[in-house]
């Protein structure tokens, strides 16, 4: 379970005196303890990820607005935190992979620029969450042009 690494992590951080990753990590078991409360029961290890993810997600966002804003600061402390949560989530897909498989379920709707949709919908299945949907989406645009 990831919560169990993150209490680890978290002792580890603790006695190493890393107040950033420390900072993460607590806020990464928070949401966890929430997800769990708002579920009424435990959480399993592919619930636990949809929660990382999530955050990751929107540390990645606020990464771009602080970069948007001119506030470098801001981008590095994001940044920290980002890539801490994305060491708990499973190595994300790269591009190239990521496309072979785009490019095969373009294929199997007949590479009708409609069937985006289908082809979001089955791309997503089968990556789950070894690939962003923002990414995933400017891909298959990409590819269906």
């Amino acid at each position: 379970m990831i919560i169990d690494r993150l209490t680890e992590d978290m002792k580890a951080a603790m006695k190493a005196g890393d107040k950033a990753r420390l900072g993460t990590i607590r806020m990464l078991i928070s949401e966890l303890k929430n997800a769990r409360i708002e579920k009424g029961a435990d959480l399993d290890e592919g619930e636990e990820q949809k929660v990382l993810a999530s955050y990751a997600k929107k540390r990645k966002e606020a990464m771009e607005n602080a970069r948007d804003g001119g506030r470098d600061d801001l981008v590095a402390k994001e940044n920290a935190e980002y890539d801490t949560t994305m060491s708990y989530l499973p190595e994300q897909m790269g591009e190239d992979e990521l496309k072979a498989i785009i490019r095969k379920h373009i294929e199997a709707a007949g590479g009708n620029k409609q069937a985006f949709g289908q082809v979001m919908k089955a791309v997503m299945a089968d990556v789950g969450d070894q690939a962003d949907g923002k990414t995933v989406s400017a891909l298959v645009k990409e590819l269906m042009q």
